[in-house]
């Protein structure tokens, strides 16, 4: 289908509010237009349930795509019984709706990557610069395979996808290991070193001191043939934009706004309201 437009939206984080600002800002047209989600629909908003029902709705009729961000799984891991809800999470009405099993099963469905058109790539936290965009799409749907299978494997998979500690990556690394590695690359990557090696703590802007000898992801100089979109790290406000790269979570649920970045012309348009809960 030819769109009349198409739009990359950054972290809802179930800002339901100014989600519905930033679609009126757009004119979105289900009927025309077509939305990209850069995944972590849900968690620290005012209303995730609206947000998710709201999300799947237009994915259903044709009229948008998501991948899965960190807090998207995490939201998986507790409606299954392997993690507790986090206090600052507001998903709780999510867990005790009446179509709650609709909502997450449909949910542990969605990709890990996605590609929007010929330019351009979408997922959640980046690429590390040790693998090619072909390869990371790979990766990808390995772990959406197995997220997307029966309960008996999803329940097997889900107590070893987080952890303190970053795996050292190895394509020769199976099992567990495996779908942990690429899971906390596609999802929770912010720094890491030329050789991939991942840290986990540091969530501030690119002014702030560092960890010697890591770097942002997209600073390490790779050669890219698609423009790598994503979400994730709220400290950026949405402000990265390089020739391989544009960052398009704009921090709402800590007092920023949402960002639309159209994919015809790269214009960014940001919605008017911030989250409540900031």
């Amino acid at each position: 289908m030819k769109y009349r437009s198409e739009y990359v939206i950054g972290d809802l984080q179930g800002c339901y509010a100014a989600y519905l600002d930033l679609l009126k800002k757009i004119d979105f047209d289900p009927a025309q237009d077509k939305l990209w989600f850069v995944g972590d629909l849900v968690a620290r908003g005012e209303d995730s349930l609206s947000t998710l029902r709201h999300v799947k709705g237009l994915c259903e009729q044709g009229a948008a795509a998501t991948v899965l961000g960190n807090h998207d799984i995490n939201l998986i891991a507790v409606w299954r019984g392997f993690a507790p809800l986090k206090k600052k999470d507001q998903t709780e009405a999510i867990l005790k709706a009446p179509d709650c099993n609709e909502l997450l099963n449909w949910l542990r469905c969605q990709p890990l990557m996605a590609f929007p058109n010929e330019q351009t790539v979408l997922v959640h936290a980046g690429i590390p610069p040790h693998w090619k965009i072909s390869e990371a799409a790979r990766y990808a749907r390995e772990v959406q395979v197995q997220l997307s299978s029966g309960f008996f494997q999803l329940d097997r998979v889900l107590p070893h996808l987080y952890s303190g500690e970053a795996d050292d990556w190895s394509d020769q690394l199976n099992g567990f290991t495996r779908i942990r590695a690429i899971t906390n690359y596609l999802t929770r990557m912010r720094l890491c070193k030329q050789d991939g090696s991942l840290e986990f703590s540091f969530k501030s802007s690119l002014t702030d001191k560092m960890p010697e000898s890591f770097r942002p992801w997209f600073e390490w100089e790779v050669p890219r043939d698609r423009k790598i979109l994503f979400g994730h790290w709220a400290a950026l406000k949405a402000e990265v934009d390089l020739p391989t790269v544009r960052a398009l979570d704009g921090g709402c649920v800590w007092g920023n706004c949402l960002v639309a970045y159209r994919l015809a012309d790269g214009k960014i348009f940001t919605s008017s309201d911030k989250c409540p809960k900031s």
